[in-house]
């Protein structure tokens, strides 16, 4: 189990040790997440968000490199030309 230090419903430092004065939490609840009315944790909007722009971010690299792919392919080079030279 884990401490949370909850201030506003937001946890804001989470500790291994018992603290006076912090809650128990369970092994899944970590920093910036937010205490809803039933008890329960969820991620902050803001987290939520960041989490989101990063799989997009990956996602948009990877569609990149499928073009660039695709690219070098039309111009005439071999996949294991494009491998060697550029790595994808």
């Amino acid at each position: 189990m884990k401490y949370a230090l909850i201030e506003n419903n937001i946890v804001k430092i989470i500790s291994y040790k018992p603290v006076e004065g912090w809650e128990e939490v369970a092994d899944t609840v970590f920093a910036d997440m937010v205490k809803k009315s039933d008890g329960t944790f969820d991620d902050s909007d803001e987290a939520k968000a960041q989490k989101l722009q990063s799989t997009q971010d990956a996602t948009d690299r990877e569609n990149k490199k499928a073009s660039a792919k695709q690219k070098l392919q039309d111009l005439g080079l071999t996949v294991d030309e494009i491998k060697e030279a550029f790595g994808i």
